[in-house]
């Protein structure tokens, strides 16, 4: 029952970007070091069902599980976090809520009732947080948005009410706040804190863990005012500096001591901890002070938002220091390289071609793979880097005329790349949310192939997140003009992998990859590719 879980809501106020999410990933990362199950949740204030119709150079990307939830990006971090895979259970927006109330009343699941706010979307609310939760001996959720959102109140309620519902013993608040400094007055200043932690109490949340973000270092004098403003222990008001890696956050907490007060608050017990970060940090602090590097091209077009390739980024780092190499990379608008040309390219060692979707930027994308192909520079391709891959090859080597993807040109003669067909019907009906071929499947690798050999086994499984695929029709050829079909589902019906053997690295899934990299276990793909470019 849910009072064998225990509970940890955390939520942020002042502003918002303060990084709840990487807060929540730590606690997460501390409790399962100290040998407990933990599980974690994501409740977004918004009323989409889910991330997949939001726009990822608004809202950074989207997160995709092994059972085809489309999320938001902080899934990746408690994934990473928790070495753990989630599921669609961890990801509850508003809209999920809110149908799935309104689809019971259609159904007659209240007559007679007057559907209301409180308590039947707060009751489906705590249901799906107690669901989720189920089996883990800590469950911890993580509030999005700002404390004075008013889209967001129904999920505040809710986790008041959760004290109640499972008992006091067993639920934990931590509330995220920000304490600016002032340059002209040479100060930190504590006050949006205190008028933070002053809504989050008016909305009947009384914190009992408070983590102070600054940019500057904090004094015990402001951690103490805090306290006493708040009502909580100074020892549970936790400074939170900026710091080089979000990987040094649950190390510095562990060393603050929050282990010990959330486990003491919720009655778990004392337990040792197992961390085995400290050497990853070591190992990059010593790598960090070399002057080994590879720079990484990175050729999308939703470069306003640094979060819009957020696991990618992640997984070229791991990589990295799994190569023991600095890895830095830069956002090339694909939309430049169409204006200016390739000279832009020259300074890198390795080009990237990320997912997306749409037709803006695609000639600058394959213009980009054509100039990684003949210079024999290694080149990475996820999903639609795949596609795009695979049209410049077609183009430029197996002389396909016009060679393009049906959804950039859906009247084109050669499309390489087609809808598949369980999608047509899809995209007839107009449904767009939640409808792509979602989720983990199954490949198996080519014998002798560089991906058998990065992977080192024959069947592998990687997440994906498309509604269009390689032409069967068209494989022969290409295979004729030296493009490799090195991985395929176990039906021999999608190709999965392309890559050219002669080239000194040049691989594309059409899977991604990166959902799966953890900064201590690099992904085969990332490290075959960071150690390319060295």
């Amino acid at each position: 029952m849910a009072k064998n879980t225990k509970y940890i809501f955390v939520t942020g106020g002042v502003l918002s970007g303060l990084g709840k999410g990487i807060m929540a990933a730590s606690l997460g990362h501390i409790l399962k070091s100290r040998g407990f199950s933990v599980n974690m949740q994501k409740c977004d204030p918004y009323l989409n069902c889910d991330a997949g119709t939001l726009n990822p150079g608004e809202h950074g990307e989207v997160f995709v599980t092994d059972d085809g939830a489309e999320t938001d990006l902080d899934l990746g971090h408690y994934e990473r976090f928790l070495d753990q895979p989630l599921t669609q259970k961890s990801s509850l927006m508003s809209g999920k809520v809110y149908l799935s109330v309104l689809e019971c009343e259609r159904n007659g699941g209240y007559l007679g009732k007057t559907v209301q706010v409180i308590p039947h979307i707060t009751n489906k609310i705590q249901e799906m947080i107690i669901e989720a939760g189920k089996g883990f001996d800590i469950h911890i959720v993580e509030i999005g948005g700002t404390i004075g959102d008013y889209e967001a109140l129904h999920f505040l309620e809710a986790i008041r009410q959760m004290k109640r519902r499972v008992g006091h013993e067993n639920v934990c608040y931590v509330h995220l706040v920000f304490l600016p400094y002032l340059e002209t007055s040479k100060e930190v200043k504590t006050k949006p804190a205190q008028s933070s932690i002053r809504d989050l109490r008016s909305l009947g949340i009384h914190p009992d863990v408070i983590g102070c973000r600054s940019d500057k270092p904090l004094d015990k004098d402001n951690l103490a005012k805090i306290a006493l403003f708040a009502d909580v222990d100074e020892e549970a008001v936790v400074p939170l500096p900026t710091i080089k890696t979000v990987y040094e956050v649950p190390i510095n907490l562990e060393k603050g001591g929050i282990g010990d007060i959330v486990t003491r608050m919720l009655g778990l017990g004392k337990k040792a901890s197992h961390n085995g970060w400290d050497k990853l940090l070591a190992k990059i602090e010593r790598i960090e002070k070399t002057e080994n590097e590879v720079k990484i091209g990175i050729v999308g077009k939703y470069l306003q938002n640094e979060d819009t390739y957020k696991s990618v980024t992640e997984s070229l780092r791991a990589a990295g220091w799994s190569n023991e190499v600095n890895v830095s990379w830069d956002w090339v608008n694909a939309e430049d390289i169409e204006k200016k040309g390739t000279d832009m390219l020259a300074k890198y060692d390795g080009i990237l071609v990320p997912g997306g979707f749409g037709n803006r930027g695609t000639e600058g994308k394959i213009t980009a793979v054509r100039y990684a192909r003949k210079n024999n520079i290694p080149y990475l391709g996820l999903c639609l880097g795949m596609q795009i891959a695979t049209i410049e090859f077609a183009r430029n080597v197996a002389k396909i005329k016009g060679a393009t993807s049906e959804e950039f040109n859906p009247k084109a003669q050669n499309k390489v790349i087609h809808t598949m067909k369980e999608q047509i019907r899809i995209l007839k009906d107009g449904k767009m949310g939640g409808s792509m071929r979602l989720g983990a499947y199954p490949c198996v690798l080519t014998p002798g192939s560089l991906a058998k050999k990065l992977y080192k086994k024959t069947k592998i499984s990687e997440r994906h997140r498309h509604r269009y695929e390689f032409n069967n029709a068209f494989r022969k050829r290409f295979e004729n003009a030296g493009l490799v079909c090195s991985g395929v589902s176990p039906d021999n019906k999608l190709v999965e992998i392309v890559e050219i053997p002669t080239h000194k690295f040049f691989l594309a899934s059409q899977f991604h990859p990166e959902f799966k990299s953890r900064p201590d276990r690099a992904h085969p793909m990332f490290d075959g590719f960071i150690k390319a470019c060295k």
